[in-house]
């Protein structure tokens, strides 16, 4: 008993060190998952000795075997089905002895085993069971006995050298009760044994077990541009179908695709908490790329790899696909989309924005503060592209007409950077350097389509109801949320006028008034929400930008001829029709492009028609004003304000813009102190209206804020409604 209780504890000892070694590499597999198996069909010995109840001179021998069924849910736990002989022999005895005897018996229950390595598993059981005794030498007339029923509990310590293989030691606790008279040998024993178990099933670590799960199909990569490199990172260009080719389900699916050289890390594409057996998924492709498919040249063979990582029966597995596809370069696009002119608009081009400062700081006192400014940077970066040599340059291979007619045939879109340097370009080439430049300068641009065709348009941020402060004809313009934007045909740069080409734009656009299906206007700004504009390395053009003189000159022609175009159709109408409105609107016109004497004269005849008018008052005191007259403009605002007191209209709009007129002209006189006064009453009127006039607040209070000989405040012009 002492030997037997002295192996007991070595076996703990040794279970003990087995469990430590274990645990240290169990990693974060599901082993009994991974490794189960589904049916096991063993041998084993067990030699028992007495604990009590019968007499410990005997040797308790049993061989049998066993049937092994893990429940499918839970492999840890398995039912259990044995059949053993065991003989029971007196020491000394050669089987013949009085008490010697056999027995057969048959058991069920239940086994927890849990694998704490790949090689190694600790486990405990309990079953129930009944028997048959047989006496051979009890009773000279011949073998007499009884049945019993048992119940036992073991441990199990099994080493498993291979995945159908394992052999286990089986510390056990046994008691057996006799359902007859032979009661002799009820009670309690104690045990140790082995056995050996083949366990059916496949290897998950042999090479036919690799063979993985998903199937990949339905795969039609289409080509890949670079230009679209932030648009593929969350709208998918692509849908794949992966087919789980087993019965069992997949768990915690995720699958993300890869690109050597041109990712930094793989990008995630989907995740799946289950993929049930023989059932497919569709996989929306989306890509990150970094910037180095910026730097390929023309098309580009790629194979990237699509990852897909999952737990088959408890097991993390990983498979690989390849995918080929051809990546063209950041200047190619198909027109199956408009907006994707958004990704080639690149405001933020150091070379870009350093011809903008060229050119405004070249015409910097040309700039009139009476003109809309985005309407005079828009004319000015036209004149700067013509100075450099700009001309329109058809697509010999594709253009435009022939790519926006075929969805699918490829097309060539330079850079801003790129046609500038270049010179020439085709309708989207220049609508993409012109658009770049505008916003470069911060206009606000966009873009239109009509049948073959593609050019630029920019914001000038006049509400609509004004559109008379820029033409007189409201069709020149298009209207975006309450906004006038002024088109630009951009091929005629270098072969006519600023205004020739705002003309060109209105007139394509409204050639399609009754058929608006077919034209489109696109925000360069909502196009970017999705296509996003390429990535560029920095890098001088090492352009020859010319001299600013002979820019000058060649602006002060554009805007000649946009003053002429303006002016022609308002002379006509107030010729025609003699009204104080129409010589009003051309009176402004006037002033603005600075010819003071006609519009001094446009409001004297106002004057001629209405000596009350108070627009013409106001108007003539801008006059005077501009020409740094202070004192007579402030004469003239008062008789202005003064009819307006009159009327009981001293706290109108129109009095709010005299006040400020007024505290303008103080400012020139430099009597500062009734410049503050004069603009608070102007504020008290709705200080909302006058925030760009703020500074006559603090007028001569030390600071040099003074403005009164400052001409680029707007003034406030007056129309007779």
């Amino acid at each position: 008993m002492k030997r037997f209780l002295y192996l007991l504890c070595v076996i703990v000892l040794l279970s003990t060190a087995w469990f430590a070694q274990a645990q240290q590499g169990t990693g974060s597999e599901d082993l009994n998952e991974l490794y189960r198996f589904p049916l096991s069909i063993g041998v084993d010995y067990l030699g028992l000795q007495a604990l009590s109840g019968f007499s410990s001179d005997f040797a308790i021998r049993s061989l049998g075997t066993e049937l092994r069924l893990p429940f499918p849910f839970l492999p840890v736990l398995q039912a259990r089905f044995s059949a053993s002989q065991t003989s029971v022999i007196q020491n000394g005895s050669t089987g013949n002895g009085f008490w010697d005897h056999s027995i057969w018996d048959a058991g069920v229950g239940f086994l927890y085993a849990t694998r704490f390595s790949k090689n190694f598993e600790l486990g405990a059981g309990i079953s129930v069971g009944v028997g048959q005794t047989y006496f051979s030498n009890l009773d000279p007339a011949g073998v007499v006995g009884s049945p019993l029923v048992f119940g036992q509990g073991e441990l199990r310590i099994s080493l498993i050298p291979s995945y159908n293989f394992s052999v286990d030691l089986r510390p056990s606790l046994r008691y057996s009760q006799s359902l007859g008279p032979l009661t002799e040998f009820n009670g309690v024993s104690v045990g140790f044994g082995f056995g050996a178990a083949y366990r059916f099933g496949q290897d998950p670590d042999s090479a036919a077990a690799l063979a993985r799960a998903f199937r990949l199909s339905g795969l039609n990569m289409p080509n890949l541009f670079a230009a679209m490199q932030s648009y593929y990172a969350n709208n998918p260009f692509a849908v794949l179908e992966l087919t789980n080719d087993e019965r069992q389900e997949l768990q915690n699916v995720e699958v993300s695709f890869f690109q050597s050289g041109y990712m930094d890390a793989p990008t995630p594409v989907a995740t799946f908490d289950k993929v049930p057996g023989k059932a497919a998924i569709s996989i929306n492709m989306v890509a990150s790329f970094n910037q180095e498919v910026f730097k390929t040249e023309g098309i580009t063979p790629l194979t990237g790899e699509l990852l897909v990582s999952y737990r088959y029966k408890g097991r993390a597995v990983e498979q690989k696909f390849p995918i080929s596809y051809e990546l063209y370069d950041k200047t190619n696009i198909v027109w199956d989309d408009d907006r994707k002119v958004g990704a080639f608009i690149t405001p933020s081009d150091s070379a870009l924005r350093n011809y903008v400062a060229f050119v405004r700081q070249s015409l910097k006192a040309d700039t009139n503060p009476q003109l809309n400014e985005g309407l005079q940077i828009a004319a000015q970066i036209y004149a700067g592209l013509t100075r450099l040599g700009l001309i329109y340059q058809a697509d010999p291979v594709s253009p435009f007409i022939k790519a926006q007619e075929k969805q699918s045939l490829l097309d060539s879109v330079s850079l801003g950077r790129d046609t500038l340097r270049r010179g020439t370009g085709d309708c989207d080439d220049l609508t993409v350097l012109y658009a770049s430049l505008l916003e470069s300068a911060g206009i606000e641009t966009g873009f239109i389509t009509v049948p073959g065709h593609i050019y630029a348009v920019f914001n000038t941020r006049i509400p609509s109801r004004d559109f008379r402060e820029l033409y007189p004809d409201r069709s020149m313009f298009l209207v975006v949320n309450d906004s006038l934007w002024i088109p630009v045909e951009v091929t005629l740069i270098g072969r006519q006028s600023f205004f020739d080409a705002w003309a060109k734009g209105a007139e394509l656009w409204n050639l399609y008034e009754k058929d608006q299906e077919k034209r489109a206007f696109y925000r360069t700004m909502d196009s970017q929400k999705v296509y996003r504009p390429v990535a560029l390395r920095e890098s001088d053009l090492g352009l020859q930008y010319g001299s600013p003189d002979a820019l000058s000159a060649l602006y002060k022609v554009e805007l000649s001829r946009i003053s002429d175009g303006i002016f022609e159709p308002l002379l006509a109408a107030a010729t025609k029709s003699n009204g104080k409105q129409d010589w009003t609107y051309l009176g402004i016109a006037y002033a603005k492009f600075g010819r003071l004497k006609d519009a001094e004269a446009a409001f004297n005849r106002v004057i001629k028609l209405d000596a009350n008018s108070i627009g013409a008052q106001v108007n003539l005191g801008n006059i005077a004003y501009l020409q740094r007259d202070y004192r007579k403009a402030l004469s003239q605002y008062q008789a202005a304000y003064s009819i307006l007191s009159k009327q009981g209209k001293q706290n109108s709009l129109t009095a709010q813009k005299i006040l400020v007129s007024m505290s303008k002209s103080y400012t020139g006189l430099k009597d500062f102190a009734q410049a503050r006064a004069t603009f608070e009453k102007a504020t008290a009127i709705d200080s909302n209206q006058v925030r760009e006039f703020a500074y006559l607040a603090q007028v001569g209070a030390g600071s040099d804020v003074a403005r009164g000989n400052n001409q680029d405040d707007v003034l406030l012009f007056i129309t007779e409604e």
